[in-house]
């Protein structure tokens, strides 16, 4: 469905979602074999929730962030009228840590920041606000891929 809907052959949209697939940014949630359509074997239901994991750590809860921003990033310019800007931000950066502990001292000092920025700004009752949502996250940098 997904081929035709963007008019490109059903094998090069499977080549393209192979990835993402691995990463467990998007799940197979049916087959077909033949003229039988039935549920993929192994799906786990989605793996892990923004909003419903209790802790920030592990690598999966990290992309399923960077899922829902895409996806929310995404129907935002798919929605916006031709030449609207949207209010958005982006930050990129590198820290390089002595050690663990250099990086979770980082993490917490970084959360008490923006926990702070959030109370000092965030008005649950602001007539004619528009809520935004954030993420900030850090990961250890990827080497041996060159930066373009």
């Amino acid at each position: 469905m997904l081929a035709a809907a963007v008019g490109l052959p059903r094998q090069q949209v499977n080549y393209h979602l192979r990835a993402p697939e691995r990463h467990g940014l998007v799940e197979l949630a049916e087959r077909r074999k033949g003229n039988v359509t039935e549920p993929a074997a192994g799906c786990s239901g989605g793996g892990p929730r923004p909003g419903q994991a209790p802790d920030r750590l592990p690598a999966r809860w990290l992309l399923a962030l960077a899922a829902r921003l895409v996806r929310d990033v995404g129907d935002l310019i798919t929605a916006a009228r031709a030449n609207k800007k949207l209010a958005t931000f982006a930050m990129d950066g590198r820290v390089r840590f002595a050690s663990a502990a250099g990086r979770g001292a980082f993490t917490s000092e970084l959360m008490q920041a923006v926990t702070s920025l959030v109370a000092k700004y965030h008005d649950a009752q602001a007539e004619g606000g528009r809520e935004h949502h954030f993420v900030v996250a850090i990961h250890p940098g990827v080497t041996g891929i060159k930066e373009t």
